[in-house]
């Protein structure tokens, strides 16, 4: 029998950036509501907008099913589940009713509400309607990081219209980077790494690369056939000057990127000269998750990762890390 009240550790953030562990309070499980004991959480950049807030961090968390609510019926006690961005929606409009639950006007989404829970945490309560299952041959510690960074890159592929024909560009290789790279070279894609330096360009190829440019100092690009897609995977906005004009006519941009500061900036004679479409993608739908784990489970998909422990040291040292460029390519919190 569920207890009377739940406590759990939960680790926030504050003004000055540091991370601090302290506990969250809940009554008993209501409904729907669901218990998921945490045991990985990955790192998104997401997280750095964040950390001087005084929130529960986290947002890619994966876990245990401990507990279940009266009026849950598809999730049973021991089953591996977890959850990204959004935790609730209105269930009624028609963003809603189109399975577009990303775009709900009432969509509680990470950051924004139900602050004092995250997947920074030894426990959290969601409803069954927002935690998926993962499949077993998925270990949770690579799972962590598709449930934003990974469902982030597939959407745009299986929604907007990414073909096996298709020559496609990746700016950067990093913690979205990489998984873009994996996926599209499975599904067919031609698929063009553009970083910044040499550095990554072993591990590009290695990922499914089939061609690498660093683009440090450049002012102009010659890559042969121009690219029908272009995603944009850095923590920042690129020089979209250097970009626009190896991009084919019909082509499309995905600017998967977190900023809040600098626009995208192209002047609109050259999408019009090429008719070139700008294309946003919020995170992505439940539904998505779907054929997400069932690809990457099919071929072999895997997040490059690196661990650290479950504590205000760990935490700190992890963001240290991605703030600083070093990872490869993925933080990975853990409970010891």
């Amino acid at each position: 029998m569920a207890p009377s009240s739940l406590q759990y550790d939960v680790f926030r953030g504050n003004a000055s950036g540091e991370i601090y562990k302290t506990t969250t309070k809940r009554g008993p499980l209501e409904r729907d509501q669901v218990l998921v004991k945490i045991t990985h959480s990955g790192l998104c950049y997401t997280d750095v907008h964040y950390k001087k807030s005084d929130i529960v961090l986290g947002h890619e968390g994966v876990g245990i099913v401990d507990q279940v609510g009266p009026d849950v019926h598809g999730l049973k006690i021991g089953q591996h589940v977890g959850w990204g961005y959004q935790r609730d929606t209105c269930g009624h409009c028609e963003q809603c009713l189109l399975g577009d639950d990303m775009y709900c006007p009432e969509v509680v989404v990470y950051g924004m509400a139900d602050t004092d829970q995250g997947s920074f945490a030894s426990n959290i309560v969601l409803k069954e309607r927002f935690l998926i299952t993962i499949p077993d041959s998925i270990p949770l510690e690579i799972a962590g990081p598709l449930m934003c960074g990974g469902i982030t890159v597939f959407e745009a592929m299986y929604r907007y219209g990414t073909k096996s024909t298709d020559r496609v560009g990746v700016i950067g290789l990093g913690g979205l980077g990489h998984l873009a790279v994996q996926f599209l070279s499975k599904m067919g894609c031609q698929v063009v790494v553009f970083s910044s330096t040499e550095s990554k360009k072993d591990e590009a190829f290695q990922l499914g690369a089939s061609e690498f440019y660093a683009t440090k100092g450049k002012d102009k690009l010659d890559i042969g056939k121009p690219l029908n897609q272009l995603f944009v995977t850095t923590s920042g906005s690129p020089n979209y000057d250097l970009f626009v004009p190896i991009l084919a006519p019909h082509s499309k941009i995905y600017p998967l990127v977190v900023d809040t500061e600098n626009p995208v900036s192209i002047p609109p004679l050259a999408l019009n000269m090429r008719a070139i479409t700008i294309q946003g993608s919020a995170c992505g739908r439940r539904h998505s998750y779907l054929p997400m784990f069932a690809f990457a489970a099919q071929h072999n998909i895997t997040t490059l990762i690196e661990k650290f422990e479950f504590s205000e040291a760990g935490i700190t040292e992890a963001f240290k890390r991605l703030m600083e460029g070093s990872l490869r390519y993925r933080a990975v919190l853990e409970w010891k």
